[in-house]
């Protein structure tokens, strides 16, 4: 076989391997997020708020990289859950400021145990610095990658 016809081969698509990635690590998140109940883009949110809270929802939207339409709805539920708060601004109605409760913060202290799951069950060996590092510099190769074609 020649290398062209190789390169339109499922298995040398870096979109594929990179899709077959995010499916089994979204998976992998199900049963570790289950017992704290949420999903994995409610958690996703709740990551952006724990860093920072008491923001804009476009801000929230900007840094999950999700739309309105997606990222409204999932903020309703965690106001449901009351882990979360939505108010108007008071200058420009249009703006929505979401804001963590009481319920919300304590809530990042379960959700700690979180990401050593995860790695736990990805087969990271977490008191092996090498293969940490590893796993960081995956990370970091990604998000390069993702803003290198976000820029384009």
């Amino acid at each position: 076989m020649t290398k062209q016809s190789n390169a339109l081969h499922l298995d040398q698509q870096l979109c594929f391997a990179l899709y077959r990635a995010s499916r089994a690590i979204i998976r992998a998140y199900a049963p570790v997020l289950e017992p704290l109940d949420l999903t994995y883009p409610q958690y996703l949110a709740l990551l952006v708020l724990w860093q920072q809270d008491d923001v804009l929802v476009k801000d929230i939207g900007a840094r999950l990289s999700l739309d309105s339409a997606t990222l409204t709805p999932l903020l309703k539920r965690l106001e449901e859950k009351d882990l979360i708060t939505r108010r108007r601004g008071t200058d420009d109605e249009r703006k929505v400021f979401i804001k963590l409760t009481a319920a919300g913060k304590k809530l990042r202290e379960k959700a700690g145990g979180v990401p050593l799951a995860i790695a736990c069950a990805a087969g990271v060996n977490v008191a092996d610095n090498k293969q940490l590092q590893q796993v960081f510099d995956l990370r970091d190769s990604l998000f390069d990658l993702a803003s290198k074609l976000e820029e384009n």
